[in-house]
């Protein structure tokens, strides 16, 4: 079945249905533009507020710094800020030097032999003699304190 619509033409000659048309008033365009404008001045007003935070909050820090001491003024001029890593400019060792040095310093005290405290009678002595006397004698035992149960 098919239903007949009847169209009428309007003055500009575009045929239009006499059931089926649209409202001229459901869409109001200025209360769009007007809602735009609120939305673009909003956005700029945050923009202010939020740049005035920015510059408050950054002259607040900048003021409450205490300003560096004379001698690492003139060396900022030279060196990058610390902290200086080994390799850079301003760091007189070379990073191999300073491991072959910590090595050789872990090396020298684990095999130092001498009194720490002669009267209570502790010893350091070299790691290898150390464990050879653990091995030998095994780990002194102590008295575990006994757990009370409780009722």
């Amino acid at each position: 079945m098919s239903e007949h619509h009847k169209t009428a033409e309007t003055p500009s000659g575009a045929p239009r249905h006499s059931d089926v048309s649209f409202e001229e008033r459901d869409i109001k365009v200025g209360t769009i533009y007007w809602y735009l404008i609120a939305l673009a001045l909003a956005t700029v007003i945050a923009l202010i507020v939020c740049i005035f935070i920015l510059r408050f909050t950054s002259n607040l820090a900048a003021s409450s710094d205490a300003p560096p001491p004379p001698s690492r003024a003139a060396l900022a001029k030279d060196y990058p800020p610390e902290p200086r890593l080994q390799g850079v400019p301003g760091h007189d060792t070379d990073p191999q030097k300073d491991l072959r040095n910590k090595l050789k310093a872990d090396i020298d005290a684990n095999e130092k032999l001498e009194w720490i405290d002669k009267n209570a009678g502790i010893a350091q002595i070299p790691v290898e003699d150390a464990m050879k006397i653990v091995a030998e004698k095994g780990l002194p035992s102590f008295a575990t304190p006994s757990a009370e149960k409780k009722k």
